[in-house]
């Protein structure tokens, strides 16, 4: 204990080791959707030759969940032990549909995770010549407040869209979402989702210790019984068929088995300069690019939140370790790549961990070893429906909403831009849209009310590069 102790510094920040396994234990919870997620939205996507991830002419599901949970394993250990950060990471979503949708359409499977490594390569240089936390330090304290915010609301949208409390409206509604189906609220997991945040909500008012933990287990017995009991079944029962009753993602039912063999056939699958020869050079380059905005300020303004709910940022919104953070973050990209499964980044839902307490490393790497044994007891995934992990992000989401009230809201050069920055992140689904809107505005009503030297030499960088983002569908379209 007293080594665990000196090394992590758990007094030092006011936590202790039971503080830390339940913080590390509640992120686990909330985020190894992923290990489930990942593998359907890259296992049934044929790439430029008609080939599935991993080769073959069928999807790879097995494999693709293995490498998935083994690389989340690794690289969150690693962010404990060397940033001591309670931050996990995972194959990156949103990225990783970029790379299906757009990226495979390009080249092969092996030539798309080329682009992530190569994408990895990249920040990681950024990282070790300090250019990357150069950036960080340049964002206003102020927007920073706002980053945290704004990913305190995507978390909140988030869990109530997995709940299916919130939920698209079919066709072409009046409206983008409603209420639950046709603005009722519907079917056993919503109870269960109801259940989940009240009972976290109670315990965390007393002030009990494991209130999320304790939540989200017993929305997942409830989950559990109810399915045993009303045979519920999945939302969609086939591509073209909704059950709106049913579960979003797992069907909590108690498996068969528990053991099972990981597949790691995945691994060291990509080539790294050979998309540029098959989409052509132009074409690879704005992927790369594409990738690099999105993981490069993602992190950045996950990192932001985390801190700022931890408590190990300083008055300026600095956070402690943020080069080794942004370190492992990188190598995290290039090893997401190495392993066939996407680029890896932080997980905002790291937040429920330390929404639980967690506030040092070892809560990550008890999320890592939670990961890694879950290439060996997957079937245990299936257990915990959405409907019972996602109360806590709603929970995390109003604690870090709470940090609106120190932005300097009579101040329109920061307003304006901390309120892009606050509602496009839920609005578009999107960390880096939100940080990219907030410092292209910021920099434009700097420079409209002749403030234009307060602006930090980066932040025209930064500002210059997201007005590239956001401009890559016409410019690739220009350019053929």
């Amino acid at each position: 204990m007293a080594t665990l102790d000196s090394y992590f510094q758990i007094k030092k920040r006011k936590s202790s080791v039971g503080q830390e396994v339940r913080g590390g234990l509640v992120t686990y919870l909330t985020m190894v959707y992923i290990v489930v997620l990942n593998p359907l939205i890259l296992g049934f996507t044929q790439d430029i030759n008609g080939k599935f991830l991993g080769g073959g002419d069928g999807p790879n599901l097995a494999a693709i969940a293995a490498a998935t949970a083994l690389i989340a394993g690794i690289l969150t250990i690693l962010m404990g032990a060397v940033a001591n950060f309670p931050l996990a990471l995972a194959t990156g979503l949103g990225i990783n549909a970029f790379v299906a949708r757009i990226a495979a359409n390009y080249m092969t499977w092996e030539q798309v995770m080329g682009l992530v490594v190569l994408e990895g390569i990249i920040i990681t240089i950024a990282v070790l010549t300090g250019f990357r936390v150069a950036i960080f330090k340049a964002i206003p304290t102020q927007l920073k407040l706002a980053i945290s915010v704004g990913i305190g609301l995507f978390i909140a949208l988030i869990g109530l869209v997995d709940a299916g409390f919130v939920r698209k409206v079919p066709g072409t509604g009046p409206v983008p979402v409603e209420l639950g189906a046709g603005g009722n609220l519907v079917g056993w997991p919503v109870v269960v989702f109801i259940f989940g945040l009240l009972l976290i909500a109670f315990l965390y008012a007393r002030k009990t210790k494991g209130a999320i933990l304790i939540g989200v287990l017993s929305a997942t017995v409830l989950a559990v019984i109810l399915e045993s009991v009303f045979k519920i079944g999945p939302l969609f029962t086939a591509p073209d068929k909704v059950n709106p009753s049913g579960w979003n993602l797992n069907v909590p039912a108690i498996p068969s088995s528990i053991i099972a063999t990981p597949d790691f056939g995945l691994l060291g699958r990509f080539d790294l300069f050979g998309g540029f020869a098959t989409a052509g050079f132009m074409a690879a380059a704005l992927l790369v690019f594409t990738l690099l905005i999105t993981d490069f300020f993602d992190t950045m303004g996950t990192m932001t939140a985390i801190g700022a709910e931890a408590e190990l940022a300083d008055r300026n919104g600095n956070v402690e370790n943020a080069d080794r953070i942004l370190l492992v973050d990188s190598i995290a990209a290039m090893a997401g790549g190495a392993g066939g499964i996407s680029s890896n980044t932080s997980y905002i839902e790291s937040a429920s961990g330390v929404g639980e307490g967690a506030r040092t490393g070892l809560a990550s790497i008890v999320t890592g070893i939670a990961f890694l044994l879950t290439t060996f007891l997957s079937p245990l995934v299936a257990i915990v429906p959405y409907e019972a992990a996602t109360p806590a992000l709603l929970i995390v989401g109003f604690l870090m909403m709470t940090q609106i009230k120190d932005i300097d809201w009579t101040d329109v050069t920061i307003a304006l831009p901390a309120f892009l920055t606050i509602i496009l992140m839920p609005f578009t689904y999107s960390i880096a849209v939100g940080i990219g809107a907030g410092f292209v505005t910021h920099v434009v009503l700097k420079v409209a009310t002749g403030k234009s030297k307060t602006i930090h030499p980066l932040l025209w960088v930064v500002a210059i590069a997201f007005v590239i983002y956001f401009s890559s569908y016409p410019i690739n379209n220009l350019l053929g």
